[in-house]
């Protein structure tokens, strides 16, 4: 990894998303955007949505990620990773052999997912250069789908943060979603 004025964290998800978006379509999610904003909380991972792809697609995707120095933790084989992803579940890439961090990739699942890939945006206040889901997506899945303390704690602070920037109808509308497509 190179040595940079950036963390550890936003230099791996920078280096990782300029492959990813050359196949592409994602979000990064969740706390590693709350981190960005400012927030002082720990993580070792950073959670990566991107569009489904056709297995050839995907195992070009998975082959850029191996020439650039990043290792699936589940296997070596793309075939057998794009399994994983087909059936739901995630896979984790490191950079070389260092364990920490990671990113763990999922597939869009829903159409809640695919609504996350289609409002997604880059933060100029966060310094990262990759595109995040945006704050709205952000609240309405802390505040009506996870539900933790930390979760509220994150959502209380991007409310904060972004407090003129948030609009609160798109966040009523993804808790709906929410509610439609994952609390059913």
């Amino acid at each position: 990894m190179l040595v940079s004025d950036k963390n550890i964290l936003a230099e791996f998800c920078e280096n990782f998303c300029k492959v990813i978006e050359k196949h592409c379509t994602y979000a990064v999610v969740s706390g590693f955007f709350i981190i960005s904003s400012g927030r002082s909380r720990g993580t070792e991972d950073i959670d990566l949505i991107i569009e489904r792809l056709s297995r050839d697609k995907f195992i070009k995707l998975h082959d850029s990620l191996i020439n650039a120095g990043f290792n699936c933790l589940q296997s070596s084989d793309a075939n057998e990773v794009y399994d994983y992803l087909i059936n739901n579940s995630s896979i984790r890439y490191i950079s070389g052999s260092d364990l920490i961090p990671q990113m763990e990739v999922k597939f869009a699942r829903d159409k809640l997912d695919e609504y996350q890939l289609s409002k997604r945006r880059k933060e100029p206040f966060t310094g990262v250069d990759v595109y995040f889901s945006s704050i709205e997506c952000n609240i309405a899945f802390k505040e009506e789908l996870l539900k933790s303390s930390k979760d509220l704690s994150d959502a209380k602070f991007l409310r904060t943060v972004y407090k003129e920037k948030i609009n609160e109808p798109e966040v009523d509308k993804i808790k709906g979603l929410i509610r439609s497509f994952r609390l059913k």
